[in-house]
């Protein structure tokens, strides 16, 4: 069994109506072959197509909104807020030393990702529904 990570977002997050890709990797150390990067979908089906495949395979799939930035600038502020994000993250977990080694401060993702877990699949859509919600997708970012 493979392990999901996502974000964990609030029911009314705008995030949600993003576009989500999945990216599944090795789960081990013992295993090296490039990621494969699959999206987008809509986050229902990137979620049960990503449990799908983790479920019987020791796989980690990275489920994410796949940001539609259009200009240079917009680009390079989620660069800027990543890298802010990061420097926080380093700061509390040497913070943390002073009091101890503690799992929540781990720097093995983004600090508002959920911590991996294992998951039981769920019955992936169909390719119908795949498709329509792709053509879901290119009509918001189109429109």
């Amino acid at each position: 069994m493979g392990a999901l990570v996502t974000l964990e977002l609030p029911e009314d997050s705008p995030a949600r109506d993003l576009p989500w890709i999945v990216t599944f990797g090795p789960l081990g150390e013992d295993e090296e072959w490039e990621p494969v990067v699959c999206g987008p979908y809509e986050r229902p089906h990137a979620l049960a197509l990503a449990e799908s495949v983790v479920a019987d395979e020791d796989l980690m799939a990275v489920v994410e909104p796949l940001l539609p930035h259009v200009t240079v600038e917009e680009i390079q502020g989620e660069i800027a807020a990543a890298r802010m994000a990061a420097e926080d993250n380093r700061a509390e977990v040497e913070d943390a030393a002073d009091f101890g080694d503690y799992d929540e401060f781990a720097l093995d993702g983004p600090a508002s990702a959920e911590p991996e877990q294992m998951v039981e699949a769920s019955p992936p859509p169909s390719p119908e529904e795949v498709r329509a919600g792709m053509s879901r997708i290119a009509a918001r970012l189109t429109g």
